[in-house]
């Protein structure tokens, strides 16, 4: 399902009418996975790619026209880079919100750095949340580092989340017992946490929705998240739930990314409770591992569809080709022994199935639970799909 609109004047968001076409240059803030694949379907539109990583020898800077590495605080290097690009975007969002402020003067930065620095704290961003009216697990704030009385007022079960920095389950832990809360005391002791109460929920969802300089809204379908130990194992497209919750879904991630002002994309991850209730977990202002299915599966893969929205091109059909399934390639997959590196996987049945597209992200170094890849599968329905994927993980 397609959700589009466009500004009341006619002129997009704030009276924008530029559009910066193909054979420009896309600034990409960040170098890694989500920024190479950015990169590449940015030069399949015919844009040049310059991109700024701490790190050299980034992912995203392997595919680059250029790759500049400096620390995001140097707000020199930034302005540098700024000047050589025609528009900036960002691949992540634990990049200090503070420096961008000196880029945004020098040229088109998107989302902006206020959408930055709300979803990038778990405090701001569920805030945001209460303050907007959208519906989101029930928490309380640990902002003086001290957990127990947020823990007192929820109650248990509950889970505690450092406010930055946290993503596939980083920085959280759950609570079920008086011994749990003596231990994360001490551990998330002089930490600024939200505490948030256990969600009794049937499935995870996640709806990715684009947002382009021109007022354009255009959700892609909801995917359904299976994870494993926190990290996320399948994306499945269509999700396994009712037409009347997809689209509500679609709607509700619409609806936040217009009221947070966001040009590119937007992660919305939700939980269908067990009451059937859609509410928000978290938000993510860029692509995201759970839209990797549409690279294969759908018209528009979300990174040409960001790259269409901050470029002000009109955005791309979101509609499925087949059921598809995504799984997730971690460093685990790689052959150990003694704790050292001593193989490389079997992709032979990956590459084999004639259904199935394998896309790794030219890291150098696997390391346990560390995203290295992942490949689709599509099939003509959703449990053909799925079956598949896990046979074909099992030879992993």
């Amino acid at each position: 399902m397609e959700d589009v609109s466009r500004g009341p004047d006619g002129k997009g968001i704030e009276g924008q009418t530029s559009v910066i076409l193909p054979g420009k240059t896309i600034g990409i803030l960040g170098g890694g996975q989500l920024g190479r694949m950015l990169a590449q379907a940015a030069q399949t539109l015919g844009y040049r790619v310059h991109v700024y990583e701490p790190q050299a020898q980034c992912p995203a800077g392997a595919v680059a026209n250029r790759e500049v590495n400096a620390s995001y605080d140097d707000t020199e290097a930034l302005r540098e880079f700024a000047r050589g690009v025609d528009v900036v975007t960002y691949e992540f969002e634990n990049i200090p919100a503070g420096p961008l402020a000196v880029i945004a003067p020098l040229v088109a930065l998107y989302p902006r750095a206020e959408v930055l620095h709300t979803t990038q704290n778990r405090q701001r961003e569920k805030a945001w949340l209460r303050t907007s009216g959208f519906p989101h697990v029930a928490y309380a704030e640990a902002l003086d580092g001290d957990i127990a009385p947020a823990v007192a007022q929820v109650g248990l079960p509950c889970v505690v989340k450092t406010a930055d920095f946290g993503y596939d389950g980083k920085g959280q832990m759950k609570l079920t017992t008086p011994a749990d809360v003596e231990q994360a005391v001490a551990i998330f002791r002089g930490r600024r946490c939200v505490v948030e109460a256990w969600c009794e929920f049937s499935c995870e969802l996640s709806v990715i929705v684009a947002r382009s300089t021109a007022g354009e809204t255009r959700a892609f379908p909801v995917a359904e998240n299976i994870h494993l130990h926190h990290i996320l194992d399948f994306s499945i497209v269509p999700a396994r739930v009712v037409p009347a919750i997809a689209t509500a879904a679609e709607a509700l991630a619409a609806r936040i990314a217009e009221t947070l002002g966001v040009v590119g994309l937007l992660a919305v991850e939700l939980f269908l409770t067990t009451q059937g209730e859609l509410v928000v977990n978290e938000l993510a202002p860029r692509p995201h591992n759970s839209g990797h299915w549409s690279l294969d599966g759908c018209a528009t893969s979300q990174f040409e569809q960001h790259v269409r929205a901050v470029c002000g091109l009109p955005l791309g059909s979101v509609v499925v080709r087949e059921p598809t399934v995504m799984v997730n390639i971690l460093g685990d997959a790689w052959k150990w022994a003694a704790g050292k590196q001593v193989g490389e996987p079997d992709w032979s049945a990956v590459l084999a199935e004639p259904h199935a597209k394998l896309h790794l992200y030219g890291k150098a170094e696997p390391r346990a639970a560390r995203k290295m890849g992942h490949f689709t599968v599509r099939a003509a329905d959703v449990d053909t799909a799925i079956t598949r994927a896990a046979e074909l993980k099992a030879t992993l």
